[in-house]
């Protein structure tokens, strides 16, 4: 597991920017650094070793050094990729996994991400030919970003890689902080700022001659197969849980698992400790206020397998940990549950290097509540010419219903089902709808953005899908938007900044290749939820942990923003620096607050403004931004 970074030019490049560049990521690899330069190339990373701790450095080459790599990730299926190659006659000098793709580069080309099993982003240079290979795995578990300017490419692990560079124009994207308010976090190809991309998961991008081409190399099908039997595949599910679990617990460093008291975390653990020799490292959060809190479910599954079990309550208080946050994910990220997944990757990292989690598991198996509500909705048929009502009559009764009420709801509904499939879809996953940020925006803002739907963004996605439900395109859905944009990035970035690796056995490919093929009526079943995976693993778990209700991993928000952080909101979001950018109007961000705090739930839209905001005064106000080193000093930094 590494942070990487580089450049290539048409002419020499800057070898010590790439050091920068690299410095400004030591936390994604504080166990050493390594660097390639020759006249067109210079490639770096920061190492955290898991796999060949003493042998395993990076940049890897080829027998005659014309090709060289770096590698932020894990190859899970690397000893028999070793042995392959070996076979083929290529010469390894490592015992570990990175020099695979320098040698399977030289049999495949550019396909060599077809005969990898894992969670990457590489960067491959091809001396001879000029050539430079990004990529980046099939679902997005790591990240990428790149610059191009025509004759030279810089790319990073991080955001904060590339701001190193002093040339790089530091500009916010207007259409990016467009989608983030929709989604409450920037989705791929874009990146907060402008002239700077993030690869795509599932793709490659090639640069040579100073010209970059990106192309696809692997989408999730989603057409359903033929099933006679659930008892059959109930088996095969556990059986690839169990393999894919496995071969993630393959680590010359401590390893344990997060365990939230969901069903998904919990099959993880159980399928750990099934194949352990050694009791399982666990790790909770929980909250005081009783509806988010967790634990008593963890404590459940961790007394039934005997685990070391570990946890820890988080409060209010522990926001200080906010400029932190702002600095390691480097752009606008308003996913709450970034909090707790910060604080459980910290307290895990006292204990172990590498933790096992269940992400991914409800865009396998079918696991959101909003699945049913789509389902439901999606039974109410509606002519055409009745949905300009439907969504008006809505739109009433929500701004004239008291908050939380029955009407309030009902208003909410109408307009919901007033929208065709994707765009009630859309709707539903909005933070911010596009009426809201119009009230939202200055003059100059509307006037910039206007006719840019973020919408579109769900409907092209709807569109693409092979499901032949809109259950099973709204899964499709998550797992090309909400999991790579939203869930990826969260836990990436909470554990990365503690130089800790996360593993994440439902992700993997062949596990959700299976998964995405099960038709709609093995996930979602007569109001039940992963219907499947709750049938495999009833007999791994506690009855009770089973047949509970969802809850999320989330913090007890809008809450705390009229308590505790009141005063917080009130001061980041009001004050004349805030007001000063000419993106927002002052009166509604003014109106927001004062709404929350008469009981309408704004808690999610003030949060992503606060987000955008310190990020702001981080990485664009400040002269140059630095790591927060957990003292007064930053918190004065950061405040109004």
């Amino acid at each position: 597991m590494c942070g990487i970074a580089g450049i290539v030019s048409a002419s020499s490049p800057d070898a010590a920017l790439v050091r920068r560049m690299c410095d400004a990521m030591v936390h994604r690899g504080p166990d050493g650094a390594g660097f390639h330069d020759d006249e067109h190339a210079t490639l770096g990373m920061r190492r955290l070793a898991i796999i060949d701790v003493a042998g395993g450095d990076q940049p890897v080459y080829n027998e005659d050094r014309t090709i060289s790599a770096v590698f932020n990730g894990e190859l899970y299926d690397f000893a028999a990729l070793r042995d392959m190659l070996r076979r083929r006659g290529h010469r390894l000098t490592t015992e570990g996994d990175t020099e695979c793709l320098v040698h399977l580069y030289e049999e495949y080309g550019d396909d060599l991400v077809h005969r990898i099993r894992g969670m990457f982003a590489f960067a491959i240079w091809d001396a001879k030919r000029q050539r430079l290979l990004l990529g980046r795995d099939r679902v997005g578990k790591k990240p990428l970003y790149w610059r191009a300017d025509g004759t030279s490419l810089a790319f990073g692990s991080e955001l904060k890689s590339l701001v190193q560079d002093p040339a790089m124009p530091r500009e916010v994207d207007p259409v990016a902080l467009h989608h983030y308010l929709t989604y409450q976090y920037v989705p791929a190809p874009w990146s907060i700022y402008q002239g700077v991309r993030k690869l795509e998961p599932g793709h490659l991008l090639v640069w040579q001659d100073g010209v970059q081409e990106i192309r696809r190399y692997w989408r999730l099908d989603f057409t359903p197969r033929r099933v006679t039997s659930e008892e059959d595949e109930a088996e095969r599910l556990r059986e690839l849980l169990l393999e894919a679990t496995r071969i993630r617990m393959v680590s010359e460093r401590p390893l344990g698992a997060f365990l939230s008291g969901g069903i998904d975390s919990s099959a993880v653990v159980a399928a750990m400790a099934r194949q352990s020799g050694e009791r399982v490292k666990t790790f909770s959060i929980g909250f005081d206020e009783h509806r988010f809190d967790e634990r008593r479910y963890a404590r459940m599954l961790a007394e039934m397998y005997g685990t070391d079990h570990h946890e820890m309550v988080v409060t209010p208080s522990a926001l200080d940990v906010l400029p932190t946050l702002a600095w390691h994910f480097d752009e606008p990220f308003a996913d709450s549950s970034a909090i707790p997944s910060f604080y459980v990757a910290r307290m895990s990292r006292e204990r172990v290097i590498v933790a096992l989690n269940g992400d991914g598991g409800d865009e396998c198996f079918g696991g959101y509540r909003r699945y049913l509500a789509m389902a439901r909705t999606q039974r109410v048929g509606v002519p055409r010419r009745m949905r300009p009502l439907l969504i008006g009559t809505g739109k009433f009764f929500a701004a004239h219903g008291e908050p939380g009420s029955r009407l309030q709801k009902a208003g909410r509904v109408l307009e919901l089902i007033g929208h065709p499939g994707p765009r009630r879809y859309a709707r539903l996953m909005s933070y911010f709808t596009p009426e809201q940020k119009h009230m939202l925006y200055t003059d100059a803002m509307r006037e910039r953005l206007a006719g840019l739907d973020s919408y579109t963004l769900m409907d092209e996605a709807f569109a693409a899908s092979r499901a032949d439900s809109d259950v099973g395109r709204f899964i499709d859905v998550d797992v090309n938007t909400y999991l790579p944009g939203d869930l990826l990035v969260k836990m990436d970035i909470a554990t990365m900044a503690n130089s800790l690796e996360a593993r994440s056995p439902f992700l993997d490919h062949h596990l959700m290749a299976w998964a995405a093929g099960l038709p709609t009526d093995l996930k979602i079943r007569s109001g039940t939820t992963k219907y499947l995976l709750k049938k495999a693993v009833a007999d791994w778990l506690p009855p009770e942990l089973v047949s509970r209700p969802k809850m999320g991993f989330g913090i007890p928000l809008a809450t705390w923003l009229r308590t505790e952080l009141r005063d917080l909101s009130w001061d980041v979001l009001t004050d004349r620096t805030a007001r000063s950018r000419g993106l927002f109007r002052p009166e509604a961000v003014s109106r927001l607050l004062v709404e929350h705090g008469e009981g309408h739930d704004h808690g999610s839209r003030i949060w992503a403004l606060i987000q955008f905001e310190l990020w702001h005064r981080m990485f664009l106000d400040a002269a140059r931004p630095s790591s927060p080193d957990h003292d007064v000093a930053d918190e004065q930094r950061l405040s109004p």
